[in-house]
Order: C-alpha cells, then sequence, then structure tokens
C-alpha cells in the first residue's frame, strides 16, 4: 500500500511559520482570489461539520418538512 503524503505541515514547520509571522519576517499567503488561506481553512472545515450538526439540530417534523418542500422543488421542475 502506498504512503500517503501529508497535506498538513509537521509540527517544527509550522512552528517555524508562525515565528516568522508574529515578527513580520513574512506574512500569510493568500489564495488567487486574495483570501487567507487559514480562515479558508477554518470555514471548509466548519462547513463539513455544519450539516450534520444542523441535522442533528433538528426534529423529526421539521426534517420531513423541508423534505417535502426539497421534493415539491425537484417535482415543480
Amino acid at each position: 500500500m502506498p504512503k500517503r503524503s501529508s497535506k498538513t505541515p509537521r509540527a517544527d514547520e509550522l512552528a517555524k511559520l508562525v515565528a516568522a509571522v508574529a515578527t513580520g519576517a513574512t506574512v500569510l499567503p493568500k489564495t488567487e482570489q486574495g483570501k487567507d488561506v487559514g480562515a479558508v481553512a477554518l470555514g471548509r472545515r466548519g462547513g463539513l461539520k455544519g450539516g450534520k450538526a444542523r441535522a442533528a439540530a433538528l426534529t423529526k417534523k421539521q426534517r420531513t418538512e423541508i423534505a417535502r418542500k426539497g421534493a415539491a422543488a425537484r417535482w415543480k421542475r
């Protein structure tokens, strides 16, 4: 089985980056849209668990109503 490469930086690399940003030696990279990479990662992490958290918070009646509304919208097309 092939080894997977880790996309997260190692602890020593992360510590070096944090120190460089804190001292002003470097700035955090931006995405092509000009967004902060860290903020994008946090937003994605929240988005990945958002649907599950919402579903857990809804009652059975609320989920049923949302499903009916979605089905009606699909059949309307």
